[in-house]
């Protein structure tokens, strides 16, 4: 492993600085506040090249990653790119000795999550995924309350987003480009939830809704599919449940419901609820969720590379979830149960 005595001494370039939600601005910026140093960026627009630089004073721009690495001293390589170039480019960067952090999800496939494993561990370097949302408010409330024990020992996480609407025309509507309609907040709302289950997966089983969006927009065949469903079986017997929906015209509320044996959690980004029972009477408790830290992704990423403090989203932590669905897609196109 790379180490540094300062956090100083940590140099990021940023992969993909485009303008889709400012996420390469937004990257450095979280990441200066761990006291790491931007340094350069990658982009084949020469216009996001030029904001860059109007963003960050005397930010060095590439346009290709095999400039950056020969010239760069960055040795900290963040990609922000479309799904399925994480694993290419994040294995090209590893093979250049430098440290790397995949914008989630980590990959498309579990062997591409191996591959980059196998050459992070070959290498003795970091590799780690964004997923800072792990420390969003209403995860860490849920986590702190069940874990207290406040719904009784949880069997069932079901965990959805939905509403009627059509896919854009960009990548992310793209099957072979993002991997899928459970790819984008699926992976989000996957490592929420696996915080929850104290189990091994065993089994997943995949659905899919293809067609009705898909002679509506570019992709045509390629789109993503308009509903996909995900259940996984635990060692323990317990189950969890992933559906990501684009004709759900009635969607569920809140993002994830964990139910235990003496209550049900409703988990919503800003609040949360509780609905228990005693001796045949319904009781509901409410309450907001505490502010996110999403802060401490960086945070913890500098500590590790410097300190060498444990590293939280470890590439076996969120490799679990790529695997989950992978395994989900494989099994709705051969309608079959498949072994995780």
């Amino acid at each position: 492993m790379s180490k540094f005595e300062k956090a100083s001494d940590i140099k990021i370039a940023v992969v993909g600085y485009g303008g889709a939600f400012n996420m390469g601005k937004y990257h450095l910026e979280e990441s200066m506040k761990a006291g790491i140093v931007p340094t350069a960026i990658v982009d084949v627009d020469p216009k996001r090249m030029e904001a860059a630089g109007k963003d960050f004073s005397g930010i060095e721009t590439y346009s290709s990653v095999e400039k950056m690495l020969e010239k760069s001293s960055a040795n900290l390589i963040i990609i922000i790119t479309p799904h399925n170039t994480h694993a290419k480019l994040a294995i090209q960067c590893l093979k250049a000795n430098r440290n790397v952090i995949s914008e989630k999800p980590m990959a498309i496939t579990t062997q591409e999550c191996d591959a980059m494993i196998k050459e992070a561990e070959k290498r003795g370097l970091m590799l780690s995924v964004f997923h800072n949302r792990h420390w969003d408010g209403c995860i860490m409330e849920a986590v702190k309350r069940i874990k207290k024990g406040e719904i009784g020992d949880v069997f069932r996480v079901e965990a959805h987003m939905g509403g009627y609407y059509k896919p854009g025309d960009w990548w992310r509507s793209s099957k072979s480009i993002s991997g899928g309609i459970l790819y984008d907040w699926g992976a989000h709302l996957l490592e929420y939830s696996m915080q929850l289950m104290d189990s091994e997966p065993i089994e997943v089983t995949g659905f899919a809704k293809n067609g009705f969006w898909s002679s509506q927009i570019k992709w045509g065949k390629d789109t993503i599919e308009d509903e996909a469903f995900a259940s996984v079986r635990f060692k323990n017997d317990s189950w969890l449940t992933l559906c990501i929906s684009g004709i759900d015209s009635n969607p569920k509320k809140g993002m994830l419901e964990i139910t235990g044996t003496t209550g049900t959690y409703i988990m919503n980004y800003d609040t949360w609820e509780i609905v228990s029972h005693k001796n045949g009477i319904e009781y509901i408790i409410k309450g907001k969720n505490p502010p996110s830290e999403t802060v401490r992704f960086y945070k913890n990423i500098a500590d590790h590379l410097v300190k060498g403090k444990e590293l939280i989203i470890t590439p076996q932590w969120a490799r679990q979830f790529i695997h989950i669905l992978d395994l989900a897609d494989k099994s709705a196109k051969k309608r079959t149960s498949l072994k995780a």
